[in-house]
């Protein structure tokens, strides 16, 4: 179970920054209070998944999942080009979190 909090509490760190990013400084409302909202759920998530696992593994995948999420929409959305590197650099960043898995 805590991998997969842990999993979901990664996804909500890609929403905050994510809204961070469209809130523009703070200065649009909903963005605001989407980022404010998401990382509570992610913090409380990382540090409920941290009861039972490794700290460097758990910060490790919150990380990982976060940011792959969050360059996966970059991507969707046109806001980063898509190349061949970032790509291959993407998926080592998702093997090693499988890896982290297998692992634990």
């Amino acid at each position: 179970m805590a991998w997969i909090i842990l999993v979901l509490s990664g996804a909500f760190e890609s929403v905050w920054a994510i809204a961070l990013s469209r809130s523009e400084g703070f200065t649009r409302l909903w963005p605001s209070v989407t980022f404010f909202v998401a990382v509570v759920i992610s913090m409380g998530g990382l540090a409920w998944a941290m009861k039972s696992l490794p700290v460097g593994t758990a910060y490790a995948v919150w990380v990982g999942v976060g940011a792959s999420i969050t360059i996966i929409y970059s991507f969707a959305t046109g806001q980063e080009a898509v190349t061949t590197l970032k790509l291959v650099f993407l998926l080592m960043i998702i093997a090693g979190l499988i890896g982290l898995r297998v692992v634990n």
